[in-house]
């Protein structure tokens, strides 16, 4: 498989994606305003509440993956193979940066589309064997990645 031919999003996923920043602040409204009607501003502080707490708890996950990965050296992985044996389609680079415990090498991002700009991320993670694993995302989602072997002599 040529690595150019990963570079070709997937359309539905984009959809989908460019759905979710109008989706979120609408249920988060509705929300809002059902907690108002039931317990009015006790409910709301109780929503504040847990929204802060989600949010402390998200940061601190995204603070420990990376402080696991500083450690590591870039691009490098254990075992290409078992990381691409791991990976699912619509993961996110925040789970593979966990997967691999190390930050990706970046190769040179992509900007695409006519009616909305899609970003495009590729890194690459590269084992002792010299394996390399190429990951690319779409709206920091994982669309495609695949596995290059050296060959064998």
């Amino acid at each position: 498989m040529d690595w150019g031919d990963t570079l070709k999003g997937d359309f539905l996923n984009s959809i989908i994606l460019g759905r979710e920043k109008y989706l979120y602040p609408a249920f988060a409204v509705a929300l809002l305003l059902f907690a108002y009607r039931s317990y009015e501003w006790l409910g709301v502080a109780f929503l504040i509440s847990g929204a802060v707490t989600w949010a402390l708890l998200h940061y601190s996950r995204v603070v420990q993956v990376f402080k696991k990965a500083a450690n590591r050296p870039i691009g490098y992985v254990g075992s290409a193979v078992m990381v691409y044996s791991r990976l699912k389609k619509g993961q996110s680079l925040l789970h593979v940066i966990a997967l691999t415990k190390s930050l990706g090498k970046s190769q040179i991002p992509h900007v695409d589309g006519e009616q909305k700009t899609v970003f495009r991320e590729v890194f690459d993670w590269t084992d002792g064997s010299d394996s390399t694993v190429r990951c690319v995302f779409e709206n920091g989602k994982l669309v495609s990645f695949d596995l290059a072997r050296p060959p064998q002599e």
